[in-house]
């Protein structure tokens, strides 16, 4: 059925929720039960939505309900409409205030948990009735479908370039390089320059995936073989804590030891590890309108990181007062140093198979 002005008056927010509702319980009697109506009630508006729109929303059986195909889009339009509702009603409520409102911010364990904390305590003062919701994913890939479920505002964290999909608008805040990391107690720590080599027998600890593989890659690079991989492990508080136990070895973001290294107890190796950086940034939504709380964040993160994209500032995050006006990367220069980084792994897995080659004849 086209959009004219009789479907517009036909459908109605409160259908658009009860099917809502229903597809996510996937039965009616559970939607009925916390919608606090009728089961009859429940089954009218989806009824009186499918006459409207002339197609079949709902596959019933003994199990349940389901959304068909025209159902799920239907799903994901009416998720976009109630979304916008409400960020429209957030924002009215904030234009008495505009520090007043609540903010969701998605992120991964890959993520200094000190950069999101510097940005909370950085509003926090100055906008007491600004509420933060943390979401952290399992994996940086998941935080998208966060963001897609409209579940998050953004995201803000680590990510992996390129991020070439349509619908998302990204902004890189400053590249952020890997170093080799032991503990306080470390025998390492007394060696001026430490070549690789010397640390193919060391225990190691490593985060499976890009991680893992650019340490080994970068290894083989080398013409050595990989680390003596003991643990691996997505937990990175897992992996500092045995790091600093002082008997393992691993990799981390430079970012998050010049934030943490007193706290978890670690220190930077001097070796000539050579693996591609990852990026700290942030992540919208394109055509979703952002709520004043939601910018306040993206604004303080963009302080708070400043220093870090400055090779030649060592201050603090936490220490920022007076910012100077510095813009973020541009896209262009976002897109530079995705390739750079495919250029750099390509060489090193080139590098990995030729050392392969040769071990094999």
């Amino acid at each position: 059925m086209p959009w004219d002005e009789r479907t517009a008056r036909r459908l109605k927010l409160r259908d658009l929720n009860i099917f809502k509702t229903v597809t996510g319980c996937g039965s009616m009697g559970k939607a009925a039960t916390q919608l606090a109506i009728s089961p009859p009630a429940i089954s009218k508006a989806i009824t009186d939505l499918e006459h409207v729109l002339g197609v079949r929303l709902l596959d019933r059986s003994r199990q349940g309900v389901e959304p068909t195909q025209y159902g799920s889009a239907l799903l994901k339009w009416s998720t976009a409409v109630f979304d916008d509702l409400k960020q429209g009603v957030e924002e009215i409520d904030t234009l008495a205030d505009p520090g007043r409102g609540i903010v969701r911010v998605g992120t991964s364990e890959g993520t200094p948990a000190e950069l999101i904390s510097a940005v909370i305590t950085q509003l926090s003062p100055r906008y007491p009735r600004l509420a933060f919701s943390i979401i952290q994913a399992a994996t940086i890939a998941s935080q998208f479908s966060y963001l897609r479920e409209r579940s998050v505002d953004l995201i803000f964290g680590r990510l992996i370039l390129p991020i070439e999909d349509e619908d998302l608008g990204t902004d890189m805040l400053f590249e952020d390089r890997y170093v080799v990391i032991s503990g306080e107690g470390s025998k390492w720590l007394r060696r001026q320059h430490i070549h690789l080599a010397q640390l193919v027998d060391e225990p190691w600890c490593l985060n499976p995936g890009h991680l893992e593989a650019d340490v080994i890659a970068a290894f083989h690079a080398k013409g050595l073989a990989a680390p003596k991989q003991v643990v691996m492990t997505n937990s990175n508080q897992l992996k500092h804590a045995l790091v600093a136990a002082g008997d393992f070895l691993s990799a981390t973001s430079a970012s998050r030891l010049r934030l943490s290294k007193k706290r978890l107890g670690l220190r930077p190796l001097k070796t000539d590890l050579a693996i591609p950086s990852t990026h700290i940034g942030l992540v919208t939504l394109k055509g979703r309108m952002l709520s004043p709380a939601a910018q306040l964040f993206i604004d303080g993160a963009r302080r708070v990181t400043r220093p870090f994209a400055n090779k030649n500032n060592r201050m603090h995050p936490s220490d920022v007062a007076n910012p100077r006006n510095r813009q973020p990367l541009t896209q262009k220069s976002w897109r530079l140093a995705a390739d750079s980084n495919r250029q750099a792994r390509k060489a090193i897995e080139v590098s990995s198979r030729k050392r392969a080659k040769q071990v094999v004849e």
